[in-house]
């Protein structure tokens, strides 16, 4: 029997790649989604909180190590690979549904951020991020004084 890699987002997937390419500007010196290209998406989760932005990524089977993040003019960039196995240790699978190779997602970050605060931690396989925002523009409880 041979072995068939069932991928049922894959045409979604791809035509959102396509889509986003599209969408992207390319500015001088600026890196392009056009040139950075994945093999599989991670699922990201944003939360807003009072002082920061979290974001969650699913990235299981990547050594934290190997996952670069980096914040280059408001743009947060997340990227790193997941090696897949070899041919021959597939053998005797019936069905393949992780995807392998690289992966790459990109974020516009809004002028609240404090891109020198930002940190990152791995655990079981989910890349936790925190942004936190910046002193000035936190929200402020202002009292209402009566008569």
């Amino acid at each position: 029997m041979a072995l068939v890699r069932y991928e049922p987002w894959s045409m979604l997937n791809q035509i959102r790649r396509e889509m986003d390419r599209m969408l992207e500007s390319t500015g001088e010196g600026e890196e392009s989604s056009a040139i950075a290209t994945s093999d599989w998406i991670p699922a990201v989760d944003i939360k807003e909180t009072n002082d920061a932005f979290i974001l969650h990524a699913d990235i299981p089977g990547v050594d934290p190590k190997d996952v670069d993040v980096h914040m280059e003019n408001g743009i947060l960039t997340i990227k790193g690979e997941r090696e897949s196995e070899k041919k021959e240790e597939r053998e005797g699978y019936k069905r393949v549904e992780r995807q392998y190779g690289s992966f790459y997602r990109r974020f516009s970050l809004p002028d609240t951020a404090d891109a020198e605060k930002i940190s990152a931690k791995s655990k079981n396989g989910v890349v936790e991020i925190t942004i936190p925002k910046k002193e000035a523009v936190q929200p402020r409880k202002i009292s209402v004084e009566g008569d």
